[in-house]
């Protein structure tokens, strides 16, 4: 049985030490207090006496409800999410702008991204994950954004997506020497949470910086928020993939193929087979 009341329960070193790594991966890096607090005892304490639900006249000639004064009452409303980016939001997306404008070279690019204080994700997070392979390379992948084992090395696609990925491209003989890859934010979201519009916009000046100084051939865009970010369309994934299309970067049209994100692969194996000949018609493309 769990401790009740004020018992408190002992850990031992070792437990101690799991407990917190459990705490860190699921991003808990911040404590509110010195004791825990039990917020279903607060709860309790705070919930009013249940009234008695006023009874309503009847009009004459309606049916009665049969469940009388256990109809259940109309569902509230619900809360509406903002359709647009809050102002400090688009303030920091244009002086994202600028910044990125200003770099001309990828180390300056890093630099600026290293010491960017707009985007609040880079707060919680343990490294930036800049890029990864080749800049020389004609291909560059875009991912979506860095997981645990990304945010502990500081490179993309370093955990088990990863080592899908390079088995993915060693299939049609690449590897990432021949690649360069990077996310659409470099800074992993807290407990891998799905990132918010604003969190895209404000790090999405320097993507599309970072693909005018790369200035690849051809994009490879991994997953649906990739492909979404970089096509600006809300299609899903499924009827983008294997088609296409342009991306138009520093008044350049680059050829971009949207494609399943490997994370994807992992948890639905059956898709493998959508992506092989995705891979095919990368491979077509490199060789035409």
């Amino acid at each position: 049985m769990s401790p009740s009341g004020n018992e408190q329960q002992k850990l031992s070193r070792e437990q101690a030490i799991a407990l917190l790594a459990f705490h860190v991966e699921a991003g808990v890096s911040d404590a509110l207090g010195d004791e825990p607090v039990n917020r279903y005892e607060l709860a309790d304490a705070a919930a009013p006496a249940p009234e008695a639900a006023p009874r309503t006249a009847t009009v004459r000639g309606a049916r009665p409800d049969p469940r009388g004064d256990a109809a259940p009452a109309a569902p509230a409303p619900r809360a509406v999410p903002p359709s647009s980016i809050p102002l400090e939001d688009t303030q920091a997306a244009g002086s994202a702008r600028e910044i990125a404008a200003r770099c001309n070279t990828l180390d300056e690019l890093r630099q600026a991204l290293a010491g960017f204080e707009g985007c609040p994700l880079r707060y919680t997070a343990k490294n930036l994950v800049f890029a990864d392979g080749n800049p020389q390379a004609r291909i560059m992948l875009i991912g979506e954004a860095p997981g645990r084992d990304e945010d502990l090395q500081g490179l993309p696609f370093v955990g088990r997506a990863g080592q899908l990925l390079d088995r993915m491209l060693a299939a049609i003989g690449l590897d990432r020497t021949s690649v360069y890859i990077i996310n659409t934010l470099p800074w992993r979201p807290p407990g891998n949470r799905t990132p918010t519009p604003a969190e895209h916009a404000v790090c999405m000046p320097f993507v599309e910086r970072h693909v005018e100084l790369v200035n690849p051939d051809i994009l490879v865009l991994l997953g649906g928020v990739a492909a979404k970010q970089m096509l600006g369309t809300d299609t899903g994934i499924m009827r983008l993939r294997g088609k296409w299309t342009n991306v138009k970067v520093g008044g350049r049209d680059v050829p971009a193929l949207p494609t399943l994100h490997p994370a994807y692969l992992l948890r639905q194996p059956a898709q493998k087979q959508l992506a092989w000949r995705d891979l095919l018609s990368l491979k077509a493309r490199l060789q035409s």
